[in-house]
């Protein structure tokens, strides 16, 4: 055996003492009374899981369409259920193992079947109930390996290995194990902040009763505190002092000083709009630069227009602080929108209100009630027929588009051709002169 690799020895030592360890077995009476114990343990489970599985299914089962908090949890708990038999074997092998160590003085048999019974129940956790794919991956690459180890009592083992490996990154040093507990435990602890984060997400959106505003404010909070909670739990699973984050906020501040500046600025300005309510996602806002659209999302650091032919434009949320913003989408409010038209100096204009007006109050969306009735008024003698306006008012912001000033305009047109009124075309006068008679020859 010499001249081969150290890792090579220690495999084999290892294989010799689980050898001899196996022959112990064999020729133990009190092993094979444990093994009897292990049979009628996972006899026994499988024959409770076979008579109370259906009853707990039936009722954990909420009636179909439910789907409040309670009809939640109950799925919850159906989830598991593949759990049952092993779990309740690993429970009936921990009640024999004390058996045999009082009888007998020794357990290894048994206390090897009962690992087994819960690398089993690792094994089915991983493959029937873990349906998300990062959660998979971390079940086949972490929990497994685990599992194994512990199978084999080796766990004990791996962790003063991996504890005696150091890491250094410049002046802190981490032991191998404590990295990899950290990435573990970041890991998870990201995961479910991302998925407790949809989740709160969900809730505060369908509370109806909140302003839009407020409801965007609570996600934005609620974001801060689950990663901020999250942050805070890993540094404290690595090991690492707090305070030593007040090292980091102080170069943070200075960071935010010198070029951050603008960062900070948006972020602070999103926080003022959700406060104030002012502006909030589903307003039809026009900016001092000409940009226009409806807010349809408002982040930390900006607010995003779609504009109507469907593009989007992010608008940093500090504009919407220190310039003019125009907003169209205050509630219960009407806006006024004119249409143009002419028609021929042959006609007699002093009907023409009395045609136009009618015609654009029976449009369906136009209001018709006191001072927002439709008015129609000369505007200027043009230089091919008499400039005419209607003003109208409608309901909110729908015509920013233009969507009613089509229907305006057709009324318009259809009550002057019904009248016979000519709408008039360019029109130029053209004056010809003759051209000089000729001089006559001199004779």
């Amino acid at each position: 055996m010499d001249g081969q690799p150290e890792i090579i020895g220690q495999a084999l030592g290892y294989a010799m003492q689980g050898w001899d360890l196996a022959k112990g077995w064999l020729l133990s009476p009190a092993a094979w009374s444990q093994f009897g114990l292990l049979v009628a343990a996972w006899l026994l489970a499988v024959l409770i899981t076979r008579r109370i599985r259906p009853t707990i299914t039936r009722v954990l089962t909420p009636p179909a369409g439910q789907d409040n908090m309670i009809a939640s949890a109950r799925r919850f708990i159906l989830m598991f259920l593949p759990l049952l038999m092993p779990l309740l074997a690993y429970g009936l092998t921990g009640m024999g193992e004390s058996v045999t160590r009082s009888l007998f003085g020794s357990g290894d048999v048994i206390a090897f079947g009962k690992r087994l019974f819960m690398v089993l129940a690792a094994r089915l956790f991983v493959r029937d109930i873990l349906t998300d794919p990062f959660l998979r991956v971390l079940g086949r690459f972490v929990l497994m390996p685990v599992a194994l180890l512990y199978l084999f009592d080796l766990l004990g083992l791996a962790n003063e290995r991996l504890a005696a490996i150091s890491v250094d990154l410049g002046n802190i040093s981490f032991s191998a194990l404590a990295l990899l507990r950290g990435a573990v435990s970041g890991a998870l602890l990201f995961w479910l902040g991302r998925w407790s984060n949809s989740q709160s997400e969900d809730f505060i959106k369908r509370r109806e009763e909140l302003r839009p505003a407020t409801r965007e404010l609570a996600i934005k909070a609620s974001q801060i505190v689950i990663f901020g909670a999250a942050f805070l739990l890993l540094m404290s699973i690595m090991g690492i002092d707090l305070t030593a984050i007040a090292v980091l906020g102080g170069a943070l501040g200075v960071g935010i000083g010198l070029g951050l500046q603008q960062i900070a600025a948006n972020f602070v300005s999103g926080v003022i709009l959700l406060l104030e309510g002012q502006t909030t996602v589903g307003d039809y806002v026009v900016l001092d630069d000409g940009s226009e659209g409806t807010i349809v999302k408002m982040t930390a650091r900006a607010a995003i227009l779609e504009t109507v032919d469907g593009r989007w434009i992010v608008v940093p949320n500090e504009d919407f602080i220190t310039s003019r913003v125009v907003n169209f989408s205050d509630a219960g409010k009407r806006h006024r929108y004119e249409a143009a038209f002419s028609v021929s100096y042959d006609t007699d204009i002093t009907r023409i209100p009395a045609l136009v007006e009618p015609a654009v109050a029976a449009v369906p969306e136009v209001q018709t009630t006191g001072k927002f009735a439709p008015e129609c008024e000369l505007k200027a003698f043009g230089e091919s027929g008499v400039d005419f306006s209607v003003e109208y008012w409608v309901d909110g912001i729908e015509d920013v588009t233009g969507k009613y000033q089509s229907d305006v305009l057709f009324a318009i047109w259809n009550a002057l051709r019904a009248e016979g009124v000519e709408m008039p075309y360019p029109q130029r006068v053209v004056h010809h002169r003759g051209l000089p008679a000729p001089a006559t020859p001199a004779a």
